[in-house]
């Protein structure tokens, strides 16, 4: 019996998981969501991704050296974003591809370094990317972060990740994050019509945010998200002038939808 073949000729070879379904209501995907791998190792990660007592799955697997595996058909449903939102769409994995890229993750001990991403690895997730993008007309403004559509549960790739990188090679949307500096800002707690444009704003974006006026705990997650992919020289939720310039930069830039 041949071997089937990638639906990406970035990816060497399938290696096949059992974790997917249908797409529900026949979706094509309209976005790529982006993963690292959080083991200690990839051989690791990608047993876990093919078990199926595990449950989750994604459609690429990237390593460090560049090598790619196809998991998934992009025909079909991965579980790889679980519960997650991104303008309005409650099903990501049935709107979306995934690819998880082979890392560690944040390593929470004091004065850890959050490892590079290597080259190889990188240069091979933006020729995959450039490829689904081509294939399926994915706007550049639907290449998002797990982080991105999970903000309560996730922070993956992490704020090392080169997004301004890909944006350079024609992979996602990006602005120059704005300087950070002192000014007015919002945090857990503040209530008000200024909070409630801000969360206006975010939602406009994609991100799912309940507009209440109140910076609450989803709100700084929210941010805390929105920071780690757009301006990650600072985490911390709070919406300082940086953080809401370069959100209003981005909405002003964002692709015209058709």
């Amino acid at each position: 019996m041949s071997q089937p073949r990638p639906d990406s000729p970035i990816a060497a070879k399938v290696f096949a998981s059992p974790n997917h379904g249908e797409r529900k209501g026949g979706q094509r995907p309209n976005s790529i969501i982006l993963h690292y791998t959080g083991m200690a190792t990839g051989a690791e990660a990608l047993a876990r991704l093919c078990n199926p007592i595990t449950e989750v799955s994604c459609h690429y697997f990237v390593w460090e050296d560049g090598h790619v595996l196809q998991l998934v058909p992009e025909a079909r449903r991965a579980w790889h974003a679980g519960a997650a939102v991104w303008r309005g769409q409650s099903d990501m994995n049935s709107a979306s591809i995934g690819i998880e890229i082979v890392h560690p993750g944040h390593d929470d001990r004091e004065g850890a370094v959050f490892a590079p991403f290597p080259e190889a690895q990188i240069e091979a997730v933006i020729q995959l990317c450039r490829d689904i993008c081509a294939r399926y007309s994915i706007s550049p403004d639907q290449i998002l972060a797990h982080s991105d559509i999970a903000p309560a549960r996730k922070r993956d790739p992490g704020e090392a990740f080169p997004w301004e990188r890909l944006h350079r090679e024609g992979i996602g949307h990006w602005v120059a994050p704005a300087p950070i500096g002192g000014g007015r800002f919002f945090a857990l707690g503040d209530e008000g019509q200024p909070v409630q444009a801000l969360q206006a704003m975010l939602g406009m974006y994609g991100y799912g945010l309940a507009i209440t006026g109140v910076y609450d705990v989803a709100t700084q997650q929210v941010v805390t998200a929105f920071q780690r992919h757009f301006r990650p020289a600072r985490v911390d939720g709070i919406a300082d002038a940086s953080t809401i310039t370069t959100l209003r930069d981005l909405l002003a830039s964002r692709p015209q939808v058709a």
